[in-house]
């Protein structure tokens, strides 16, 4: 009798440990202006069935419209996008709880921050409509210092109401952290900066920019998983680029479109992101569209267009793949939802679930660790 209990026991704590290891937590971040939200929410979400439970929410953040999660899962940095009063917040994180305690604030030093990321030392912010980066120190706290560096970017484009000054669109680490690319949507421009972390004042130093299509608006860009391409999305005409990439450097080696032939409308580039496997790649569009393109990734880098799949919303701002690639879920600022979607990791297609996340004005989704 004693045998059977051990065993049942056994048999519990496995199937326990397995379940958690089908559970990942995801932090959305929203737009608190529009709707009534209460700034960043944590669900539970299970890998297995698509299915998710709330777990935690902020109280009074404004604006919370892009996250990052520090190496550690201990905490979480956003921006506070409210145009000249906007702001950078430290937050500590219980990823069991899934609760966020705020630590600090910062000034942005720059209007309408859009885009952040954070590694042991920094925290960098792309300031969308004041055009430049801010670069913020990590203190042992989880806090953030004032910015010890912001880097203002100059000029204009062809396209008179939304380049009519830069407007860094977004920051994103090389794969060996020793660069950091930036989109300029305002100046169809691609930066490149020698990233020295440690240094006092001097954090970003320019290394190269690349230019692209006069008009285009770069927004996002993603690498390949071995580091080897770029693959950048462009916000005002739905171009996509893809570059050979080496130390710092862009070569553009293919350009295509994420718009459907002969699709007639308003339209607006948003996101772009690779599968966990490498194999596909996925892109967003708003307007009149609201779509996600899907590319197969061929070994050369280049990409095989799979078609469109509608979105089942208004506004597709953003969207996550889960760390195990059987999920994409879709967050849109206008119907205020999350659409789950299955993903096939053989083809690469989308399959509605008839699931969805009920939310003010989802902006950002990143999936963390419990």
């Amino acid at each position: 009798m004693k045998n059977s209990y051990v065993v049942l026991l056994l048999i519990f704590i496995l199937t326990s440990v397995q379940a958690q290891k089908n559970k990942f937590n995801l932090l959305i971040g929203t737009y608190t202006n529009s709707c009534e939200s209460k700034g960043i929410y944590t669900y539970d979400f299970d890998t297995n069935t698509g299915g998710f439970n709330l777990k935690s929410a902020t109280e009074n953040v404004v604006n919370p419209s892009y996250l990052t999660v520090s190496k550690n899962n201990n905490y979480v940095y956003s921006v506070n996008e409210n145009g000249a009063e906007s702001m950078v917040s430290s937050f500590g994180y219980n990823a069991s709880s899934g609760k966020l305690s705020l630590i600090n604030k910062q000034s942005s030093k720059g209007a309408d921050p859009c885009y952040i990321i954070n590694d042991d030392k920094n925290v960098i912010v792309a300031n969308y409509s004041g055009g430049n980066i801010s670069v913020f120190g990590k203190n042992s706290d989880g806090s953030i210092s004032e910015a010890k560096q912001v880097v203002q970017h100059f000029g204009k484009g062809i396209n008179a109401q939304r380049q009519e000054g830069p407007h860094v669109h977004m920051v994103h680490f090389s794969p060996d952290r020793k660069f950091v690319l930036s989109n300029d949507l305002g100046t169809d421009k691609v930066f490149s900066y020698q990233y020295n972390p440690n240094s006092a004042n001097e954090v970003l130093k320019i290394k190269d920019s690349i230019s692209v299509k006069s008009g285009s608006g770069p927004r996002h860009l993603t690498f390949s998983n071995d580091g080897k391409f770029v693959y950048l999305l462009q916000e005002l005409d739905g171009t996509l680029t893809v570059f050979s990439y080496s130390n710092g450097l862009l070569k553009k080696i293919e350009e295509t479109t994420i718009l459907a032939k002969n699709f007639k409308g308003t339209f607006g580039s948003a996101d772009i992101h690779i599968s966990p496997d490498g194999k596909f790649l996925y892109a967003t569009n708003r307007g009149e569209a609201n779509t996600i393109s899907i590319f197969k990734i061929l070994k050369n880098g280049k990409l095989l267009s799979k078609g469109q799949t509608s979105t089942l919303g208004k506004g597709p701002r953003n969207f996550v793949i889960d760390p195990t690639g059987k999920f994409l879920l879709v967050g849109h600022q206008y119907t205020n939802d999350v659409v789950i979607f299955k993903r096939n990791v053989t083809t690469g297609t989308l399959t509605d679930t008839g699931k969805r996340i009920a939310l003010c004005s989802p902006v950002c989704l990143v999936f963390t660790k419990i």
